[in-house]
């Protein structure tokens, strides 16, 4: 159980939820001198006492129990992801290990390769890029060329960005949002993984979006993302960025894809036709 981590995200999550998003308290009334709920109003909605919600809040509580985080989870509106990592950081559930990761199954490698002109490739809970097709090659890198370690969405960003990206008005800051929920997620199942740690910490020194989202504990998932890149052959290309949970594993899929009859889309499919296996 992480009690610091744990007090941290309850009481951010507390401060993020606007009185006006809950029913109604009597407490309520008064003038607010804090942002968001009091601890006595959690306290309240999940039928708790507030000197117990008071001492999670300072990390001097003992390991709530799964029906006490289920309180919390509906007192502070949290979505399923932020339920999970909730019970992660209370100690709920079992978490990993930094061992090696399981093999690609043979299904998800074809998967990708029937994608034709459809840029992809699979991930794992670092962002650690594990297997790709043609496409992906074509669009992005020549994954095989590069060091495994540098086989990283998130290091592939900081290499990549002034040559790959441009980065119009919020789409920095969408990449570093989804990048510290995906890690955030991740840490909380795996907090024994070094490679991981040693991550968060070198992009939270190149990126002050990734740090403050990092800090924040949003662990929602942001599935979509819009890209401007720039292709030496191809030139400028607006496509969407779509994240996918590989069902049966901790893979998740990432594809590259245009509006069908736009420029962009037109694009993708020479370059799919030219790439090569």
């Amino acid at each position: 159980m992480s009690r610091g981590e744990l007090a941290d995200f309850l009481r951010r999550r507390r401060e993020a939820l606007r009185p006006e998003q809950v029913p109604a308290h009597a407490s309520g009334r008064r003038a607010r001198r804090t942002p968001g709920l009091r601890r006595e109003e959690v306290a309240e909605r999940a039928a708790v006492s507030h000197s117990y919600y008071e001492r999670l809040e300072q990390a001097r509580g003992p390991r709530p129990s799964p029906q006490v985080l289920a309180a919390l989870g509906t007192a502070l509106r949290l979505t399923a992801a932020e339920r999970e990592y909730l019970a992660r950081l209370a100690g709920q559930t079992a978490p990993g290990t930094d061992g090696d990761r399981a093999p690609v199954p043979a299904d998800a490698r074809r998967m990708l390769h029937r994608l034709g002109p459809v840029p992809a490739y699979l991930v794992d809970e670092r962002g650690d890029v594990v297997a790709w097709n043609a496409a992906a090659v074509a669009l992005i890198i020549d994954f095989a060329r590069l060091p495994v370690e540098e086989r990283n969405t998130v290091r592939l960003s900081v290499r990549l960005g002034g040559s790959l990206c441009s980065s119009p008005a919020g789409e920095e800051d969408g990449f570093a949002r989804q990048a510290a929920a995906d890690l955030r997620a991740s840490s909380a199942r795996r907090p024994a993984d070094r490679a991981l740690g040693e991550l968060v910490d070198e992009y939270a020194a190149h990126s002050p979006q990734f740090a403050a989202a990092w800090r924040s504990h949003d662990v929602r998932p942001v599935p979509t993302l819009r890209k401007h890149l720039h292709h030496p052959e191809l030139g400028e290309l607006e496509l969407d960025r779509q994240t996918l949970l590989v069902p049966g594993t901790d893979l998740r899929l990432v594809l590259y894809t245009a509006d069908p009859g736009s420029p962009s889309a037109t694009a993708l499919a020479r370059l799919g036709a030219s790439g090569t296996s």
